[in-house]
This record gives structure tokens, C-alpha cells and sequence, in this order.
């Protein structure tokens, strides 16, 4: 487990915390994942004072940026036309926000939430196939944005229980702009109901991962505790890790005072710096 290792950690911060670890973003040009627009209602007021805010406070840092683009209520997949208007609206301002960043990657949530047991397959029969068409609707006008402005979508994995849907949705898009993202708490919430490891994610992902969240949990709840702290294994996932043909970007997304210590961890474990 040698090949890529250690890792550069990167982080997923809010840009009011980032003074606190400017020097640390910045001096080891580590990636930086920007998750103010978690909350929609930013885009609907002066957000260009926050990305200016942005670029005065991360001058100089050389790491790659991505956002995470809004999610709460914004289906992929909502067959309602006025509601896929309104999140089509969403997405394209998250984009604008992006491209004003610098960002070259936006985080959007897996629309899936099969209702029926991981034993039971998500196949098109099951509904996949429509569910698949109304997600590329969705997306259907903003997938040349992203061309043009050199801004990957990554759809990360949430209520997913099987990797193949997600997988088929992103493929489908037969895109270089269409990733996956990998949320190891997520994986490992759903692996106690059947879903598969965090690292069988990576191998299944494989050329079509983009990023990782890097969080821990116990598997009760979306804990998005330090890793270390509870029961992810961690060795599997670098292990994994180590051996792919390119590097995701690796986001520490837990409380930002739990940043540093958890870079030691990952750092006194071999797996990353």
C-alpha cells in the first residue's frame, strides 16, 4: 500500500473559517472545496461579496477549488416540471458562483433513494431508467456550461445502496464533466443496511471518482466525525486509494477544529501529509 501514498488532505471549509487555515491551505497548496452554497439562500443575496471575500483570503493558494453546490431539497430526479425548473435555476446560479470562484468542480447530490431492499437490484424495470432520464433532463442545460467553463459535476453518493445506479447515471452523460463523488461516511451508513464499503466504492467508481469526503462515523447517523475517531476502516479505503491511476481530490469534511488534528492522524498513519 505504497504506490500513491502518502496523500495531500485537502478540506471542506465555509469561507468565514478560512482565515483560520490560510497559511495551512496555502503553503502546501492543498485542495479546497468551498460549502457556503449548502445553504441555497446564499445565492439569492450578495454572494459576489463572498466570493471577492474568497479570492482576498486565498491569494496565492495554488490547491484546486471546487464548491459544493445546494442539495437540500433539490432533487435530480423530481418529475414535477415547475420544481425541475426551479432546481435547474439553482444549479446554473451555483455555476456562476463556481466559475467567479475559480472552482473546477461542483458537488451535487445522488438523487437516488430506492424505496426497496439493497437485495432487491435498482434495475430499469425498477424505475432506473426513468429515473436516469429525468436526472439528464435536469442537467441537460447545464452539462455545456461546464464544458465551457472547465467545471466537473460530481454527483456524490448519499442514500445509495448499490453503486451501479449512480454509476449508470454518471456514464450515461459519456462526459469528462460528469464525476463521482465519494462521501465515506454516506457509504458507511448505508453499508449497515447492505450498501457496499467506502472501499468497494473506490474500486467501483474507479476512472470515474473525482473526490472523496472524507468524514467517520459510527453508522447510526451522517456523524461527518474525524477519521479515526469511530469505525470506518481506513487502511481498505487508502489501500484502494494507493493503487489508482489518478489521484481524487481528498476532502476532510468535518468540524473545521477538528481539521488539523485529523491531517496528524491520517499523517501519523501513513495514509496522508
Amino acid at each position: 500500500m505504497t504506490k500513491n501514498l502518502p496523500f495531500k488532505i485537502g478540506a471542506s471549509l465555509t469561507i468565514d473559517v478560512l482565515p483560520i487555515y490560510r497559511e495551512w491551505l496555502i503553503k502546501d497548496r492543498r485542495d479546497l472545496e468551498i460549502q457556503d452554497l449548502c445553504n441555497a439562500n446564499v445565492l439569492d443575496g450578495d454572494w459576489q461579496s463572498l466570493v471577492c471575500q474568497a479570492h482576498d483570503i486565498l491569494d496565492g493558494h495554488t490547491g484546486h477549488l471546487s464548491i459544493h453546490g445546494p442539495w437540500n431539497g433539490l432533487n435530480l430526479i423530481c418529475p414535477d416540471r415547475r420544481v425541475q425548473d426551479l432546481v435547474k435555476t439553482r444549479l446554473k446560479q451555483s455555476l456562476e458562483f463556481a466559475i467567479a470562484l475559480g472552482a473546477t468542480q461542483m458537488v451535487l447530490h445522488s438523487p437516488f433513494d430506492f424505496f426497496g431492499s439493497p437485495m432487491v437490484a435498482h434495475t430499469p424495470g425498477q424505475g432506473l431508467a426513468d429515473e436516469i432520464t429525468l436526472a439528464r433532463t435536469t442537467l441537460a442545460e447545464l452539462l455545456p456550461l461546464v464544458q465551457q467553463a472547465i467545471c466537473t459535476i460530481l454527483i456524490e453518493t448519499c442514500y445509495d445502496t448499490n453503486s451501479a445506479p449512480l454509476l449508470a447515471l454518471v456514464q450515461s452523460f459519456n462526459s469528462d464533466f460528469v464525476r463521482i463523488c465519494l462521501d465515506t461516511g454516506h457509504a458507511f451508513v448505508m453499508q449497515r443496511i447492505g450498501g457496499p464499503p467506502p472501499d468497494q466504492w473506490v474500486l467501483d467508481a474507479h476512472k470515474w471518482l473525482g473526490s472523496v469526503h472524507l468524514q467517520d462515523t459510527d453508522g447510526l447517523f451522517d456523524r461527518h466525525w474525524a477519521p479515526g475517531e469511530v469505525n470506518i476502516n481506513w487502511y481498505a479505503i487508502f489501500e484502494v486509494l494507493s493503487e489508482m491511476d489518478h489521484q481524487p481530490r481528498l476532502l476532510l469534511e468535518i468540524d473545521h477544529k477538528k481539521i488539523l488534528p485529523a491531517t496528524d492522524w491520517l499523517a501519523d498513519h501513513g495514509f496522508g501529509c
